[in-house]
């Protein structure tokens, strides 16, 4: 009977102990490497990066807080090898992408969906990959680690004012923490040449000049996308207004990388949504989403009908 007792009592610690280690996980995120020119490396490196990286982004816990599992935020990532430098050294690209569902309904928004180029990292096969927020280990999980917290801190800025603050933080802190040399490779992490970096999505974020930006990002979501179902009237009220908040930002603080960001992924969204509402409605969204983003003006014209 004692016998018995304990391995009822190890099963059931067994099952508590891996319960709470699934619910600690806060992404669910998928991993694709590909390598359309290269010649040099063996083909099954690569593979090995993938799936060390995939496990990287599911297994690591990212914050304190426990996530269920039907919590967890859906992410991709996509990696393109486009350079061998020499070495276990490579450039490359990464397009990813996260989304969250939306109350009462089941579809799922898009939190971002963005490109970063020219990513500059060594990688050996088999080498681990380590949580980069409190110290630099290699630049590849040091990029990987402030995504996961950008994507945490757009996610958690969705439902709560500010409740993306503590995630930007800390991508700001990955930023902080990188070598000279290795921001010299890799140019995402510069404020200088270009404002599409990394350096720059935290800095738009952080920035008192993108308060209404944040205030809106939060009113779009939990305000109007989460009440499009219950009340879909006071939902497009929300979504505009949102949107001219927006506006206001791109007005103080023009051509910035937060506001490109958020173009690439709400504007097919808003063009969509946009079709329901009334005549004065569409033709302010209308003016709003040409002033934000002038070079795609003719997609906006399906919003008028």
């Amino acid at each position: 009977m004692q016998k018995n007792s304990l391995i009822v009592f190890l099963t059931l610690l067994t099952l508590t102990i891996w319960c709470n280690n699934a619910q600690a996980q806060e992404l669910k995120a998928e991993v694709t490497v590909s390598t359309p020119k290269l010649q040099t490396t063996d083909p099954t490196v690569f593979k090995t990066l993938e799936k060390d990286l995939r496990d990287f982004m599911n297994q690591e816990r990212w914050t304190n807080d426990d996530y269920k599992p039907y919590e967890r935020i859906d992410c991709n990532f996509s990696v393109n090898i486009t350079a061998e430098l020499g070495g276990n050294a490579f450039s490359a690209d990464i397009a990813l992408k996260a989304i969250r569902p939306v109350y009462g309904s089941e579809y799922k928004t898009v939190l971002i969906n963005h490109v970063d180029r020219d990513i500059v990292f060594n990688y050996q096969e088999f080498q681990p990959l380590e949580n980069g927020t409190e110290f630099f280990k290699d630049n590849l999980s040091a990029v990987f680690s402030f995504y996961a917290q950008l994507i945490l801190g757009l996610d958690a800025e969705s439902f709560t004012p500010n409740g993306g603050d503590p995630y930007f933080r800390i991508a700001q802190n990955i930023i902080n923490q990188i070598p000279t040399a290795v921001a010299e490779a890799d140019k995402g992490w510069q404020s200088l040449n270009r404002k599409t970096t990394r350096y720059w999505i935290m800095e738009n974020l952080l920035s008192p000049r993108y308060t209404s930006f944040r205030e809106a990002w939060y009113n779009y979501h939990r305000k109007s996308l989460d009440i499009m179902y219950t009340n879909p009237e006071q939902a497009l009220v929300t979504m505009v207004d949102a949107l001219k908040e927006v506006e206001k930002t791109h007005i103080a603080y023009p051509n910035t990388i937060g506001i490109l960001m958020f173009l690439s992924a709400k504007s097919d969204e808003v063009v969509e949504i946009m079709k329901n509402a009334t005549r004065t409605q569409k033709t302010a969204v209308y003016d709003t989403m040409r002033k934000l983003d002038p070079a795609n003006s003719g997609k906006y014209n399906a919003i008028r009908g």
